[in-house]
């Protein structure tokens, strides 16, 4: 039986907590627990949970209070890729809502992580310099020797090339250069 609208204290079964925004507790005390006691498996279960409880909720502070948590666990559990992900998506989400404070923890967390952020879909000028070499018909080491670099530096910048715009060949390079669109798929 409902006694009215839940407490601000309570909190769900699987401790997502009050549904505020920037509420004072964790965003699963499970983890908290777990983590304090050495269990990143254990805090990484217990946000795994809350983060299904979020379904369809619209709580997108929440959303991100716990995937910067998750991120912080992975992080320390030594998972680098799955912790850049959370954070980037628990940034990209506060900045979204306009919380520029949690947004600034998410991007601090990112920068302990370290790595290089997965390469943008557009292409840098040497890779769109390189392209259109190629795709005019010029082989690599002409290519080379007119960008001043290293044969095999021009293989490298192709190698990107063909995976950002997602052709397989030279033939394909030079239509997609041609058509006038040289952005990414």
């Amino acid at each position: 039986m409902s006694t009215g609208p839940r407490d601000s204290r309570s909190s769900s079964r699987s401790g997502v907590g009050p549904w505020t925004a920037g509420g004072p507790g964790p965003p699963a005390p499970g983890a908290g627990a777990s983590c304090a006691r050495g269990d990143l498996a254990g805090a990484l279960e217990a946000l795994e949970g809350a983060l299904a409880e979020h379904g369809g909720i619209p709580a997108p502070v929440e959303l991100g209070r716990t995937l910067l948590a998750k991120g912080r666990v992975e992080r320390r559990a030594k998972r680098w890729r799955a912790a850049r992900g959370s954070l980037e998506w628990a940034a990209e989400g506060f900045e979204g809502i306009g919380a520029r404070l949690w947004a600034e923890q998410a991007r601090q967390e990112l920068g302990r992580v370290g790595g290089r952020p997965l390469a943008p879909l557009e292409l840098t000028e040497t890779e769109r310099r390189v392209a259109e070499l190629i795709a005019g018909g010029l082989t690599t080491l002409e290519a080379a020797e007119r960008l001043f670099l290293t044969p095999k530096a021009v293989e490298a910048n192709l190698a990107k090339v063909y995976r950002k715009l997602g052709v397989g060949s030279r033939a394909e390079l030079g239509g997609r250069m041609a058509s006038g669109r040289p952005a990414a798929k």
